[in-house]
C-alpha cells in the first residue's frame, strides 16, 4: 500500500464510525421525575447509548427535601429509574455513574444505598466532593446506560 492510500483510508475511517450509527440525537422526557431545573435535557439517547443528567432530590412536582441523606439518595435513584424507564433502560444497562457529594463523610451511606441500587455487576463511577450542589443538594448522580 503506498502512502497516498494509507493516508486516504485513514481519512476515510471517520466516515465509517460515523455511518454506523446515525448519530441523532433524541430527547428523553419523563413526566414522573422532575423537570429540567435549566437550559438541559433530562436525557439523552444517541446511537443506543442513554446520556442521563445530573439528578437531585427534587419530587416531579419541584419539591425538595434536604432533611435525611437517607432520603435524598432514594429520591435521586427514584428520579434515575424514571427517566431509565422513559429511555426504555434499566438499572442492568447503566455503564457509568458520576456521584457529586457535598460532604464526603457521607461516602459509607451512599455506598450501602448505591449498593442495595445496583444489586450486583456495579457500573464504573467515580465519587466527587463539590462545594455545593443546585437547590441545597447533598447528592447529584448522573449516568450513562446502553
Amino acid at each position: 500500500m503506498t502512502g497516498i492510500m494509507v493516508k486516504f483510508l485513514l481519512w476515510l475511517s471517520p466516515l465509517f464510525i460515523l455511518a454506523a450509527g446515525d448519530g441523532r440525537k433524541k430527547i428523553i422526557k419523563s413526566a414522573a421525575a422532575p423537570q429540567a431545573i435549566g437550559p438541559y435535557s433530562q436525557a439523552v439517547e444517541v446511537d443506543g447509548l442513554l446520556y442521563l443528567s445530573g439528578q437531585i432530590a427534587l419530587t416531579s412536582g419541584g419539591a425538595m427535601d434536604t432533611s435525611s441523606f437517607e432520603l435524598e439518595c432514594t429520591r435521586v435513584l427514584l428520579n434515575i429509574d424514571n427517566i431509565l424507564a422513559a429511555g426504555g433502560k434499566a438499572r442492568s444497562q447503566v455503564c457509568k455513574t458520576t456521584v457529586y457529594l457535598t460532604d464526603l463523610s457521607k461516602y459509607a451511606t451512599l455506598n450501602r444505598i448505591y449498593g442495595e441500587y445496583f444489586g450486583t455487576d456495579f457500573p464504573a463511577r467515580e465519587v466527587v466532593e463539590v462545594s455545593a450542589l443546585p437547590r441545597g443538594a447533598h447528592v447529584e448522580i448522573s449516568l450513562v446506560a446502553r
